[in-house]
């Protein structure tokens, strides 16, 4: 990839992966769209070598980055990883016990750094490990065994006791625990999720802190809704600068203190999109708690709020700080409101009648 002075911007879909959703291959086309338009430049067709920033379906692993020139944060709107565990929460905690099974490339070190940052919880990679893992944390209290690619609180369940613990693990395919991991975790009650980022493109960052809303699909499920950002020109130093309530402070500094930890700990690491969800919720003493639960480091729901973010400040140089939004609504093909970024309206065929837009606000 040979680096210009206008971005050729170009999708980015690895080998073997499928966009089956109409309203998803759409929201990308606009969104690399937009993206060209920030940077001045132009769109190339996708996984050409002509292109000199990809906006890739999924975070790259560093193999794969390699082969196609990907070597800097500049010339992706998103992330490259050492090792394909490192891009699920399976990083969030260390491993239950000394000797407990990890991956090769695994750094304990990140588990230790992390300790003060996120909420008390076990990575394991055997059915064994997972059953120890849960007995640790139900000394406590109710806990979470979570999928580790599982969004909008899918792949979870909350087990209060022994037997329950025992079926939920007996759920999962002891192949794909040790193939990818999986996660236990104290539960929280009365929860708010805040999203903390960071975003860099063509020399300029921002940095924001968000909520998450849930909604109703089309077929009864509770999926992810949209995203509400507040944003800052600059990054996360920026960031940690303003006047935010106690909680909402604490939410940002531990997002700063997990993407800082996590960097360190995996050097080939590279991630120009950088955004944490971080929980905030009392345990089952009452007690409040604040902690990271994952990272995301590839193009996701909140990224139509990002560009609109970008858009602002690029329309208003003394501009500093903005709130924008994304919005999906299900069962509604006309929902955006005029002065909204379309990203899709129409029937899909898999998920049926939607909108999703960005708005600044």
């Amino acid at each position: 990839m040979d680096l210009g002075q206008r971005p050729h911007v170009a999708p980015y879909f690895s080998p073997g992966a499928t966009m089956t959703n109409e309203h998803d291959r759409a929201s990308r086309a606009e969104m690399v769209r937009r993206i060209a338009l920030l940077g001045h430049g132009r769109v190339v067709g996708a996984n050409t070598d002509q292109a000199t920033l990809l906006v890739p379906d999924g975070v790259l692993d560093a193999a794969e980055a390699a082969r196609i020139g990907v070597r800097q944060d500049t010339q992706l709107y998103g992330g490259v990883v050492p090792h394909g565990f490192v891009a699920t929460k399976i990083i969030t905690h260390g491993r239950v016990a000394e000797g407990a099974a990890t991956p090769a490339g695994w750094s304990d070190d990140l588990g230790r750094a992390l300790s003060g940052s996120v909420l008390a919880g076990f990575s394991v990679f055997s059915l064994a490990d997972a059953r120890a893992a849960g007995r640790l944390l139900l000394e406590q209290g109710p806990a979470r065994v979570k999928d580790v690619e599982g969004t909008s609180g899918r792949g979870q369940t909350e087990v209060a006791d022994h037997a329950a613990l025992d079926a939920a693990i007996a759920d999962r395919d002891p192949a794909e625990i040790a193939a990818k991991g999986l996660v236990i975790e104290e539960n929280l009650e009365g929860v708010v999720t805040f999203s903390v980022g960071e975003v860099r493109l063509f020399g300029q960052s921002i940095a924001y802190w968000g909520t998450q809303r849930l909604t109703m699909n089309n077929h009864g499920e509770t999926v992810y809704g949209g995203s509400q950002l507040h944003v800052v020109r600059g990054g996360f130093e920026r960031l940690a600068e303003q006047e935010l309530a106690p909680e909402l402070a604490e939410a940002v500094a531990k997002a700063i203190a997990y993407d800082r930890a996590v960097f360190a700990a995996y050097p080939g690491l590279i991630a120009s999109r950088r955004n944490y969800d971080v929980a905030f919720g009392r345990n089952a003493r009452g007690e409040r708690r604040i902690g990271v639960l994952e990272q995301s480091w590839r193009p996701g729901g909140a990224s139509g709020a990002e560009i609109a973010a970008f858009e602002a400040f690029a329309r208003d140089l003394a501009r500093d700080a903005v709130a924008c939004a994304t919005v999906e609504v299900y069962g509604d093909v006309d929902a955006a409101p005029p002065h909204a970024t379309l990203y899709y309206s129409g029937v899909d065929p898999v998920a049926g009648p939607m909108t999703k837009y960005a708005v600044e606000q």
